[in-house]
């Protein structure tokens, strides 16, 4: 069930992508950067991730939607088409991803028990986890309880920053010099 399930969300999160990238109009492209954004959420659900699908419902769906919806009240409402055809674009994709892929070569495979990151600090969270906090996923105990305030203070101030830029985008001190008052 589990894996039919994460096959679903893949095979959505790349008919979305696929979507998007055929899109003109921004506001559609912006509603469906949204989905894609809550479908991976799903898949990091699927994958016992909470607190990596937390992030990602919040700031991908949530912050960057509002965001990129500001935006387009302050843009045009459609892409303006090019007459000429770029190859620099995707000459920078495939290098970037080449880069990203030669990158990964020397990793470790994956639950490999000798991989460096198991011999330090994680064997003992591993050892504890299960006996000191009832959660299934040992990343999400660390991050929601040995770190707790940490992953607060984290969710803060990318909250504090998403307000901050809304403020920005919404032209309040345009909003009060039209009113007759200042903003000094």
């Amino acid at each position: 069930m589990e894996l039919a399930l994460t096959l679903l969300l893949f095979t959505l999160l790349v008919t979305t992508a696929i979507a998007i990238v055929f899109m003109t109009r921004l506001f559609a492209v912006v509603m469906l950067s949204g989905v894609f954004s809550l479908l991976a959420a799903l898949l990091f659900i699927v994958m016992d991730a909470v607190d990596v699908a937390f992030t990602e419902a919040a700031v991908g769906a949530g912050i960057s939607t509002v965001l990129m919806l500001s935006t387009i009240a302050l843009t045009a409402r459609s892409e303006t088409p090019t007459r000429t055809s770029s190859w620099t674009p995707l000459a920078v994709v495939v290098l970037t991803g080449s880069v990203l892929i030669y990158g990964t070569l020397d990793m470790p495979n994956f639950g490999d028990p000798t991989a460096p990151v198991i011999s330090g600090v994680a064997a003992g969270y591993i050892e504890r986890t299960p006996s000191e906090i009832d959660v299934p996923n040992i990343v999400t105990a660390v991050l929601a309880s040995y770190r707790s305030f940490d992953t607060f203070g984290e969710v803060v101030v990318v909250f504090t920053a998403g307000i901050g830029v809304v403020l920005l985008l919404s032209g309040l001190g345009r909003r009060r010099r039209r009113q007759g008052g200042s903003d000094r």
